[in-house]
């Protein structure tokens, strides 16, 4: 298992596709989270200064995860898994000897680790943009307690490790990259979003089935560790708890579903 996770991890490291994503996350919670609230502060034209300083740190890092930050995790956990089938190297991997799941596993703990580092590194930008912003207003800089810090890191994690397990079941229900990524982000993008707006308030059972969907339960997971409600995908349709333990849910089906198809399928 620890042979398999090494070469995960290398292999995590050296796409240039993740880093290229990583780029692409950062770069999106910078602008929504800090740069387009800040001007329009700036201007006079909207918002107010309290969201952007360091004590709202652990909302501003996670609010984007549950709609296009977890798109992007999605893609990561789809390029991990659907390039084997593209390259067609499973079975060069597996006849070294390690079982599918043996390698399966390796890649889920890869995983796990690059979504800490980006979900880290959300926490990192947002503090030095948040700091910097309070600087430059005279503004206090006083952090969350550390307590708070910890949860939302925590949460974040679970949040962005549920995307990234979609993307390697749609990987590998799929067998290939373009229509996992394609489902992925027409799912995250326009079906729950569709529901949401549209649907759901037409109609009593689809406002219930939401409480249920993945979704909605990552945004009010956002909504409980202080994510703004007008940021896209994040309300507070459920408890905090709740949302945790549905999201967790997720999660383990996620893998165990991937595990189940991939051990008794063909790869080819």
């Amino acid at each position: 298992m620890w042979g398999n996770f090494t070469a995960e991890l290398v292999k995590v490291v050296k796409r240039p596709a993740n880093w290229l994503l990583l780029a692409v996350a950062l770069s999106l919670g910078l602008l929504f989270t800090y740069v387009i609230p800040y001007t329009g502060y700036k201007s006079g034209s909207a918002g107010g200064l309290d969201a952007l300083l360091p004590a709202q740190l652990v909302g501003n890092s996670i609010a984007g995860l549950p709609v296009f930050l977890g798109a992007i995790m999605v893609i990561l956990g789809v390029l991990a898994v659907g390039g084997e089938y593209g390259w067609d190297t499973w079975k060069t991997v597996l006849a070294q000897g390690p079982s599918r799941l043996a390698v399966y596993g390796g890649k889920l703990a890869a995983l796990a680790v690059a979504v800490l580092v980006v979900v880290g590194s959300l926490f990192l930008l947002g503090l030095g943009s948040s700091l910097l912003i309070a600087s430059v207003e005279n503004q206090s800089t006083a952090l969350p307690p550390l307590g708070d810090l910890a949860t939302g890191l925590g949460a974040g994690w679970l949040m962005a490790a549920m995307w990234t397990a979609f993307g390697v079941l749609l990987a590998v229900l799929l067998r290939g990259v373009a229509l996992a990524i394609g489902l992925g982000l027409v799912w995250m993008l326009a079906v729950q979003n569709l529901l949401s707006a549209l649907a759901a308030p037409l109609l009593e059972w689809v406002a219930q089935a939401q409480k249920g969907l993945p979704g909605p339960n990552t945004g009010a997971l956002a909504a409980a560790l202080g994510s703004a409600t007008d940021t896209p995908g994040v309300a507070t349709l459920v408890g905090g708890g709740q949302a945790a333990l549905v999201v967790a849910g997720y999660l383990a089906g996620f893998v165990a579903v991937g595990a189940l198809v991939l051990r008794r399928r063909d790869i080819v």
